[in-house]
């Protein structure tokens, strides 16, 4: 089975940036659809923030475009997510997910948590104003 573990969130200033970062076990991640979601509160459905795909395919929720950048190291099987300009509103607990059958045919339904197999745990990020 798939793991994957997520890392690098913690508190940051508004205006601020921070790096997440997803390692992958048993397949590299350039074998997979990969992508970053987020759930601001426990009450709130999941949100999909940007996938990537190992042709290099990438999508982004309009709410990130410009200020959260998604790449890949296939060489370290490690995924990253780089946040720019954080707003308190982008405290939230942070997760990756990969799937094996995803690509980019789906389009925007590749931001539905719906569509994804397996998660790790989550890393918290806050913004403090």
């Amino acid at each position: 089975e798939v793991q994957v573990v997520e890392s690098g969130g913690g508190s940051v200033q508004s205006g601020g940036s921070l790096r997440l970062t997803c390692s992958v076990s048993k397949y590299t991640s350039s074998a997979l659809c990969m992508g970053w979601f987020r759930r601001q509160a426990p009450e709130k459905a999941r949100e999909g923030l940007a996938t990537i795909y190992k042709d290099g395919s990438i999508t982004y929720a309009d709410s990130v475009k410009g200020r959260f950048t998604i790449s890949q190291d296939n060489a370290k099987n490690t995924l990253y997510l780089l946040m720019n300009n954080l707003e308190p509103e982008d405290t939230a607990m942070y997760y990756c997910a990969a799937d094996e059958l995803l690509d980019p045919t789906y389009g925007e339904f590749l931001l539905d948590p719906s569509m994804w197999t397996y998660w790790g745990q989550g890393t918290q990020v806050n913004v403090s104003s």
